[in-house]
């Protein structure tokens, strides 16, 4: 078969694939690999929102169709947690819809938005999708470098005027994945004005908007008087609840862009299992006091893997939020590439990392680690980086 495919040729290779064929393989040996690759929450999902969609999954009447909008009370939850935790007021029926995970969402609205011969800006470092789904898309991505001590918006304002045509869209992160840069709401003020004064649609991912330690506190990008008239936010309960396989998050905002997306899911799915459409309505009513365990855990392991790495003379710093820790690679090594360096870290220390050049262009002299590890784990997987690093 020689016909091509278009938007899968444009996809680079997946470099963390690497990286997980090499776990596998040596787990398939028999060898222990501590994990910090994959983001991917290990806490249970507490009880009483498990217990809920058992329940709910009992009644014959919500195994059918959903709504793919989300069910109207779910969308009511959504609203009266903004309303609660920012202060913002969104209508249920035309400023909220829920996504199957906020990377569905995002991908599928970067979809309705954009097409061949448009433009958008987009962080690098940063989530792939938030790059892939541009690509998917047909458009054009221009990458924003978001590097410790210069200055983001700056660097915004300079891509945006460097851009033909310009710009469309801007994606934006914070606290960010994978560097754990955190954004006041100053910053979010200046990006409604520039918005607004370049007709440019905003997409905010607040994916971690709990997971934050040390008094710091992750505004909401609609918190800004005129932020609705612009863009839009995504949030997931994946993290702040412990529910990443359940696959629930959510976009709120801009009616027409929320509008877009109704649109163009209306045509792809029929909504979320209804049942866990019911357990997530409890989750954000009823659960806040398990989202503060969850985060007090996160903490805990962030400040193990942390005083760890420093004790042993690797020097991170310790993330106000999010649950990584954005390791740049010792002079020792940063000239192996971050892909070289992981790759060394597992056959030798038996610990997987991201490499940061699976994150693009500017992440290359930085490594991962996704705080998924228990204590006992991480204070382990300490003792075998400070052999690999002092060979």
């Amino acid at each position: 078969m020689k016909q091509g495919f278009h938007r899968i040729n444009r996809l680079p290779p997946y470099v963390f694939a690497e990286v997980t064929a090499l776990k596998l393989e040596a787990r398939h040996q028999g060898e222990d690999i501590i994990d910090f690759g994959m983001g991917n929450p290990d806490m249970p999902t507490p009880q009483p929102i498990v217990d809920k969609l058992v329940e709910a999954a009992k009644n014959p009447r919500n195994m059918r169709y959903s709504a793919s909008r989300g069910i109207t009370k779910l969308r009511a939850a959504i609203a009266a947690r903004y309303k609660r935790k920012y202060g913002v007021d969104l209508d249920p029926e035309t400023e909220t819809i829920a996504t199957i995970g906020s990377k569905d969402g995002i991908a599928h609205l970067v979809l309705a938005l954009v097409g061949p011969g448009d433009a958008v800006l987009a962080p690098t470092p940063t989530y792939p999708i938030h790059l892939y789904s541009v690509i998917i898309a047909g458009a054009e991505v221009r990458g924003v470098p978001l590097r410790e001590g210069e200055d983001f918006f700056e660097a915004i304002t300079v891509a945006y005027r460097q851009t033909l045509p310009r710009p469309r869209l801007l994606i934006l992160n914070f606290p960010h994945n994978p560097t754990t840069q955190t954004a006041d709401l100053e910053f979010f003020k200046k990006i409604v004005a520039f918005a607004k004064a370049n007709d440019i649609m905003v997409m905010h991912d607040l994916a971690y908007a709990d997971l934050v330690f040390d008094g710091y506190r992750a505004p909401s990008f609609l918190e800004v008087d005129g932020a609705k008239d612009v863009g839009v936010e995504f949030f997931t309960l994946s993290k702040s609840y412990a529910m990443p396989g359940w696959r629930v998050g959510f976009c709120v905002g801009n009616r027409d862009i929320v509008g877009a997306l109704a649109k163009i899911k209306s045509y792809l799915d029929y909504g979320i299992f209804q049942p866990i459409q019911i357990a997530s309505i409890l989750a954000l009513n009823e659960q806040e006091e398990s989202v503060t365990d969850i985060v007090s855990t996160y903490r805990s392991r962030r400040d193990v893997l942390v005083d760890g790495l420093n004790r042993i003379g690797w020097p991170v710093h310790r993330p106000l939020a999010t649950m990584f820790v954005w390791a740049r690679i010792p002079d020792r090594f940063r000239s192996m590439g971050s892909l070289a360096f992981s790759k060394m870290l597992l056959h030798d220390a038996k610990v997987a990392v991201s490499p940061g050049i699976g994150f693009g262009e500017y992440g290359d002299e930085h490594v991962r680690f996704a705080l998924v590890e228990n204590e006992h784990r991480t204070r382990q997987a300490i003792r075998c980086i400070k052999q690999t690093l002092t060979v």
